[in-house]
């Protein structure tokens, strides 16, 4: 599904357009006309899907080089093993969820947790998956005539990272499960989730005043996304966190 000139969205579950699996976050497909990347890479469950989306946007698979990952979540991860065989992409993540996605470790990502609270299927898979290399802060990635900045977005989940685009014409901003539409947050009862980071998180990101806010679960704005940002950081103004998610 083409968004903009250089943003398309290649898959979307159950918490956003149904396009792929149930199970999948939103997958965004980013390219200027000539090299593309993905970030996010689904459940894992149908990999097949998401190629397809790509192919009927009218976007050649072999176009695409690389696979980066905003953390290590099954929604976001647990695809990259498949994708990377059927499109033969490397695969990136920040340093810590590399270690998570390398290893497949169901406990670091609390897979186990999210199980046993009905979230996924009781033999829902986590299949690990190389790493071709780590993400670092401030790290400005070519995608043809494009930028993508790397920015650390801890809160949700420990090394989560977003990404903005720099393009002709202004910015935007890709943030997994960092923020969502709204200024909204989403936090769990999970080891390595944190209120306070992921308010300064939702600063950090709000600093950038993009033009489309990309979020990976729900609504996506192409334009005005900063006034979703400013409605989570005028909560953290009050000493509230922003609103929850979901």
């Amino acid at each position: 599904m083409k968004l903009t000139d250089h943003i398309y969205l290649a898959g979307s579950g159950r918490q956003g357009f149904n396009l792929t699996h149930e199970l999948d976050c939103h997958v965004f497909l980013v390219t200027d006309g000539s090299e593309s990347v993905l970030i996010d890479a689904g459940g894992g469950l149908e990999s097949h899907r998401i190629v397809e989306e790509i192919r009927s946007d009218g976007i050649d698979p072999a176009s695409i080089s690389r696979l980066f990952l905003t953390h290590a979540h099954a929604d976001h991860a647990a695809g990259a093993h498949a994708l990377k065989d059927l499109l033969g992409v490397d695969v990136f993540a920040s340093d810590i969820a590399a270690e998570y996605v390398r290893t497949g470790d169901d406990h670091a990502i609390s897979l186990d947790r999210a199980r046993d609270a009905g979230g996924y299927p009781a033999d829902f898979p986590f299949h690990a998956c190389d790493i071709a290399g780590t993400l670092e802060n401030g790290q400005r990635i070519p995608v043809g005539s494009l930028e993508l900045e790397v920015v650390p977005t801890p809160g949700h989940c420990g090394g989560h990272i977003s990404f903005v685009l720099h393009r002709p014409g202004g910015l935007d901003i890709l943030g997994g499960d960092a923020v969502f539409a709204g200024g909204k947050i989403l936090l769990q009862d999970i080891w390595d989730c944190s209120v306070t980071e992921s308010c300064r998180s939702v600063e950090r990101l709000a600093a950038f005043r993009p033009e489309g806010l990309y979020p990976a679960h729900g609504p996506i704005s192409r334009s005005r996304g900063w006034s979703h940002l400013d409605q989570g950081v005028a909560s953290m103004a009050g000493l509230l966190p922003p609103p929850q998610f979901g």
